[in-house]
């Protein structure tokens, strides 16, 4: 008869343990410390259906004499699998070594671990579990699946199912595990990571609707980068699964609410969390194939540090994670907005379609636009009119104006929002700083515009754009710094001011539009088109932040013009993914040169 002896006595390893134990297979469960002390005496086993106290045997590593037929199970976290698993292939079994001998089971998250396993054991399979299971407390695990406690995809690594494969998921199927035996294991580990990448976040972060924008935004970088490595992941949340209807979680009575994911359980023990097999595995990967996943790397930084720090479980706080992972707050991407869109709470699309000399934005809006988006017009939504040209041509609107117009657009309060336009941002920047700058901080760029949503497959339509049903937004102003005319000539000389015009108009060799030709005195010439790489989406926070430090931010205050305060905003939307503040001139250098006491600077130097 198959023996399972289980190495690691964690939420999976418990839990597994007790079904197989309860299903009446052998099973030993391999513990240490104060987590084997308590098994000794049983598993506070806490179920929907109620409590119960499982005998499973619990020994230490040293208490096991391995037999030829036992089947090893790794459920150890990810960091202690290599250890466990040299540990483990030099002991001996009837004058072999479990390496030669016995078949490991590899339950870990990642894509690591299998590969370490396949270096000392000749049969190695690998498994995706699925289990809502968690462990804070010694000698007692919290199980809420049910009728089923778990699920189970299990293969031969790395490829292909045999004799044995059959009997495990059997065994795991009695175990009230439904498992799917697969040809192709090391896809659907694939398919499992993704959605493990947020258990960071669950950890040091209490739940917020940026907290899920920002697992989203791992999710997809993933994916980035999976298809840079050329890899195809199976889907486990797709129909494919060994039986998606059994497990679902359920209250436990007698259980504590509010528990977390595996990090957040890790974190609550004062454990080490697996963050490094999770989101490290993706910015490993991305280096292997010559891309970057910067998203992830921050996170898994933020993570060491607060672990070193002594943070504790949701000991972080939103304006934390904006910090760690500052674009998020301000850009989404095509698929991360698709999938939002499916949701409860999908965010109103705004179109802002305008560039300078082309009056036909409706136009465009009505050739192609995202389902439902709402086209706004720059001229006169998004600015007031003027007499004095001295106030720019594109003068902030008054807030009860901006306030209306929202309202007409759909904007709703607790509502996100997404702005975009065809030119990467450009013009849409304008609405996304207004936004904001009036108080509706939930608003974000499509990032890449209407050029990427199309270029990820997803549906245009064409045609006008029913009324929304009216919003409820209330707008205040003042919730992003502005500069006039003294502020930013102040600035230009104490601080860094930055002129997001193309170069040319800097220098004062042309002038298309305003009465002179140059720039604030002291200006530094930074044009906006270089935050956008070629594919007109913004560059990684990376390069955004090298950029802006070589101009001299963030270690002094920032400031930005345009011509007429509205691709400055894209600008301080840039800056912003980058992680540094920086206030709007609404002015620009409309306002600027159409003052005649105001100097001029002409050539390539501030």
């Amino acid at each position: 008869m198959t023996r399972y002896v289980v190495v690691g006595a964690g939420a999976v390893g418990a839990t597994l343990a007790a079904e197989l134990h309860l299903a009446g297979r052998e099973v030993v469960l391999v513990a240490r410390g104060a987590q084997l002390d308590a098994l000794r005496g049983g598993l506070r086993y806490l179920r929907p259906e109620g409590e119960q106290r499982v005998a499973v045997p619990a020994a230490a590593r040293d208490e096991v004499s391995l037999r030829p037929d036992d089947v090893l199970l790794l459920a150890t976290k990810a960091q202690d699998a290599d250890a466990a698993l040299a540990d483990w292939a030099a002991r001996p079994v009837a004058g072999r070594t479990a390496a030669a001998a016995l078949p490991v089971v590899v339950l870990q998250n990642g894509l690591d671990t299998e590969r370490a396993a396949l270096r000392r054991f000749a049969t190695v399979y690998g498994a995706v579990v699925w289990s809502p299971t968690t462990y804070v407390t010694p000698g007692e695990v919290v199980s809420p699946g049910a009728p089923a406690a778990g699920l189970v995809w299990l293969g031969r690594y790395p490829a292909g199912r045999d004799a044995r494969a059959g009997e495990i998921a059997a065994d795991l199927t009695a175990a009230r595990h439904p498992t799917r035996v697969v040809d192709d294991v090391p896809r659907w580990k694939a398919g499992k990571l993704p959605l493990v990448l947020g258990n960071a976040l669950d950890a040091l972060y209490p739940p917020s609707p940026l907290r899920d924008r920002a697992a989203a935004a791992l999710r997809a970088e993933a994916h980035d980068v999976y298809r840079a490595a050329g890899i195809t992941p199976a889907d486990p949340r797709a129909g494919s699964t060994p039986d998606r209807s059994s497990p679902v979680v359920h209250p436990v009575p007698g259980a504590p609410v509010g528990a977390g994911r595996s990090t957040w359980q890790s974190l609550r023990r004062g454990a080490s969390p697996e963050t490094d097999f999770l989101n490290g595995e993706i910015v490993l990967l991305a280096a292997l194939h010559g891309t970057t996943a910067p998203r992830n790397a921050a996170v898994a930084d933020r993570l060491r540090r607060a672990v070193a720090d002594g943070a504790g479980v949701h000991g972080l706080d939103d304006a934390d994670l904006a910090a760690t992972l500052p674009a998020v707050s301000v850009l989404v991407d095509a698929r991360s907005l698709a999938a939002e869109l499916a949701g409860d709470t999908p965010p109103v699309l705004l179109d802002v379609r305008w560039a300078l000399g082309d009056p036909h934005g409706r136009e465009h809006h009505r050739d192609g636009h995202l389902p439902g988006a709402v086209y706004v017009p720059l001229d006169t939504e998004l600015a007031a009119h003027s007499d004095d040209p001295r106030n720019g041509r594109h003068p902030l609107p008054g807030v009860a104006d901006l306030q209306a117009a929202a309202r007409r657009w759909g904007v709703r309060t607790g509502r996100p929002v997404v702005v975009y336009d065809a030119t990467g941002g450009l013009a849409a920047g304008r609405a996304w700083w207004l936004l904001r700058w009036a108080g509706h901080d939930d608003v974000r760029l499509l990032d890449g515009g209407l050029a990427a949503w199309s270029a990820a497959g997803l549906p245009v339509e064409s045609g006008e754009v029913p009324d929304p049903e009216p919003g409820d937004v209330v707008l205040t102003g003042g919730a992003l710094p502005v500069l006039d005319a003294d502020s930013a000539a102040a600035l230009a000389r104490d601080g860094l001011l930055l002129d997001a015009r193309a170069g040319e108009r800097y220098r004062g060799e042309t002038e298309p539009v305003d009465p002179r030709a140059g720039h604030v005195p002291g200006a530094v010439s930074a044009p906006t088109g270089d935050n956008l790489a070629p594919d007109g989406r913004f560059r990684d926070p990376a390069a955004l932040r090298a950029r802006f430090a070589a101009l001299g931010a963030p270690d002094r205050p920032v400031g930005v013009y345009c011509g007429s305060g509205v691709t400055a905003a894209h600008q301080v939307a840039a800056l912003a993914a980058a992680g540094v503040r920086a206030a709007l001139f609404p002015g620009s250098w409309s306002a600027w040169s159409n003052d005649p006491a105001r100097p001029v600077a002409t050539g390539a130097e501030p």
